[in-house]
């Protein structure tokens, strides 16, 4: 039996006695007036009839099964949709839904709680508009989440969350500005097209994304980013930039679709990542993107003291004609001015040698880094 109503004005209580019931719930451009509060079964003067819910007791924690469909496309709620604990006690109650679970393209005017909800179905809030404070903290997803072109004008709350299944956000608009600290997304991620209109920078200390070595986090950075640029925070700009640009280059060393390809498959697509090698080995390890420059500092450092080392070699050297002999001071003299390609004239190296070979080196050497090093602090300080 289905609790189906289109294009009526529905009370929350009338509302959850059907959820009480165990009926399938099918609301399309739809009304729902007052609070729809699940916390509301447990108290006795009510008077809902909860014969038939599955409630459990969890320790200090009420667990509620919802084991029927729920779907409201183009509903509007016009106070509090809660099914969580209350505000007093987040840990108290968990609601679990048992199978798919929509509310696509609803408007929410009040707050939206679904703190500790666990969703073994697909989780679609595509297109909603949360007008107040909605909060997804610690929820579990099984299946898909969508909250696609979804609109979160209040703060969204999505710390904790645990994502099985995709998670998909492209599109979605934080006005206020979201937390995702501490979530966890062990499927495919989305987040192309999201943005903050607020200049207000997500939370996402200790964010993890299981799929990270396939790039999936790309889109997310991407995002941190733009908003941190928006709000004036370079230096958190500058480093999503650098992860951004990691993640891209993991999505093209092994592609989206690399779990679902034959073992020979999977050996081509590595072969073939040789040619990301040159990006890999100065565009990330060296360069880091304009975000490392340090690395720079550090490898040019290392040439000189190398080359400096090879050219106190007795004989490397010669002055006026004459060879001379090994000082280490005297070849990190020359090592230094070639690097930088200086060149005194005073010292070069003994004709008919090997050491010319090494200073041509590294006098090409010193002009690439030298250039790298002036190009990543330009694009740095050119951020502010």
């Amino acid at each position: 039996m289905a609790f189906e109503v289109e294009k009526q004005k529905i009370s929350a209580s009338q509302l959850m006695q059907a959820i009480a019931d165990g009926e399938e719930i099918k609301l399309s451009l739809c009304t729902v007036t007052g609070v729809l509060d699940i916390n509301r079964f447990l108290e006795p003067e009510e008077k809902f009839d909860t014969s038939n819910l599955d409630i459990r007791r969890d320790g200090d924690c009420t667990r509620l099964t919802l084991p029927q469909y729920i779907v409201f496309d183009r509903c509007t709620f016009e106070d509090n949709v809660v099914f969580s604990g209350p505000w007093s006690q987040p840990e108290s109650i968990s609601v679990e839904f048992k199978v798919n679970v929509i509310f696509n393209r609803s408007i929410f005017r009040g707050q939206s709680r679904f703190r500790n909800a666990v969703f073994r179905g697909d989780a679609g809030f595509d297109g909603c508009a949360f007008d107040g404070v909605a909060t997804f903290r610690k929820a579990v997803f099984h299946a898909e989440a969508k909250f696609r072109t979804a609109a979160f004008n209040g703060y969204c709350l999505l710390g904790e969350s645990i994502y099985h299944g995709p998670a998909n956000f492209t599109n979605t608009h934080f006005v206020r500005g979201a937390n995702l600290s501490d979530v966890v997304f062990l499927g495919p991620t989305n987040f192309a097209g999201v943005y903050s209109s607020s200049r207000s920078v997500p939370e996402h200390s200790n964010i993890c994304f299981a799929r990270g070595k396939y790039g999936d986090d790309e889109s997310f950075w991407r995002f941190v980013k733009q908003s941190a640029s928006d709000a004036g925070y370079y230096q958190m700009a500058g480093e999503s930039f650098y992860r951004e640009r990691c993640a891209r280059l993991r999505q093209k060393f092994l592609g989206d679709n690399f779990d679902s390809l034959g073992w020979k498959d999977k050996a081509l697509r590595v072969v073939g990542g040789v040619r990301l090698l040159p990006e890999v080995a100065f565009g990330k390890w060296l360069f880091g993107y304009g975000e490392r420059p340090i690395r720079i500092l550090t490898f040019s450092l290392l040439i000189i003291l190398i080359c400096g080392l090879i050219f106190s070699a007795d004989g490397a050297l010669s002055l006026h004609g004459q060879p001379q002999g090994g000082s280490f001071l005297q070849g990190l003299y020359f090592s230094t001015i070639t690097f930088t390609t200086l060149g005194y004239g005073d010292l070069y190296p003994t004709a008919d040698t090997i050491y010319r070979q090494v200073a041509m080196i590294e006098a090409v050497s010193g002009a690439l880094l030298v250039a790298l090093f002036v190009v990543a602090m330009a694009k740095r300080f050119s951020r502010s």
